[in-house]
C-alpha cells in the first residue's frame, strides 16, 4: 500500500474512514475513487481477502512485513489466530497512545513515539511497534506536556467516547496503563480477521 496516497482516497478505496477528517469525505463519496468507482464489479474471493488485509494494515499504519510477522507470532500461539493477531497489534505502543486519547490519529501517535515524547515505565521509547506488556504505564514526558498537541490531549480533545476495558487513562495527567491483554470484542477496529487469516494461509 502506498502510504503517500491521500488519506481521503485511501479511505474510499478501503471502504473505511482512516481519520476523523476523512469521515466527511467518505460520507460524501462512499465508493472507491476513480472513474469506475461507482460501477465496480463484485470482488473475487482473493480480492476480498486482500482488501481486508489492507484495511487492517491501514488502521494500524503497519508495513506488510510488520503485519506478516505479527501473523506468524499469532499462528504459533494457542487460541484463534485472527483474534490473537488483532490483540497483538493492539498492544503496539502507538496503538495504545491513540486508544488512550493522547493522539488524534494513529499517524500522530506514531509520530509522538518516534519523536521521543512517550515513556513506558519511566523509560523513553521511540519505537512505535514496541509491544507493551500488561501492567506497564505509558506517560508523556514532562517537557512535552506543554506543547500544543499534548495540551489539547490533556483537555480531552482526542478522548474516545469509551476507553477500552483493557486500558486505564487519565487525560489530565496524560498517564495510561495497559491493565491486561485486549479481548477482540473490545478492540475498536473494523476488520473480519478470519479473512486476513485465510489470506496469509493460502
Amino acid at each position: 500500500m502506498n502510504r503517500s496516497r491521500p488519506k481521503a482516497k485511501r479511505s474510499r478505496a478501503l471502504g473505511i474512514p482512516l481519520t476523523p477528517k476523512c469521515v466527511k469525505y467518505f460520507e460524501r463519496r462512499p465508493y472507491p475513487p476513480g472513474v469506475h468507482g461507482r460501477g465496480r464489479k463484485q470482488l473475487s474471493d482473493y480480492k476480498t481477502r486482500l482488501l481486508e488485509k489492507q484495511r487492517l494494515r491501514a488502521q494500524y499504519d503497519v508495513s506488510e512485513r510488520q503485519l506478516r510477522r505479527a501473523f506468524d507470532r499469532s499462528a504459533r500461539g494457542t487460541g484463534k489466530t485472527g483474534e490473537a493477531l488483532i490483540a497483538d497489534l493492539e498492544t503496539r505502543l502507538d496503538a495504545l497512545v491513540l486508544r488512550a486519547g493522547f493522539a488524534r490519529t494513529i499517524y500522530q501517535a506514531r509520530q509522538f513515539v518516534s519523536h521521543r515524547h512517550i515513556l513506558v515505565d519511566g523509560a523513553r521509547v521511540d519505537i512505535p511497534s514496541y509491544r507493551v506488556r500488561p501492567g506497564s504505564v505509558i506517560t508523556v514526558t514532562a517537557r512535552s506536556r506543554t506543547r500544543p498537541p499534548f495540551v489539547e490531549a490533556a483537555a480531552g480533545a482526542h478522548a474516545p467516547e469509551r476507553i477500552p476495558g483493557y486500558l486505564r487513562a487519565d487525560h489530565t495527567t496524560l498517564v495510561a496503563q495497559l491493565v491486561r491483554r485486549p479481548e477482540r470484542e473490545e478492540i475498536p477496529v473494523t476488520c473480519d480477521e478470519q479473512l486476513v487469516v485465510e489470506y496469509y494461509s493460502r
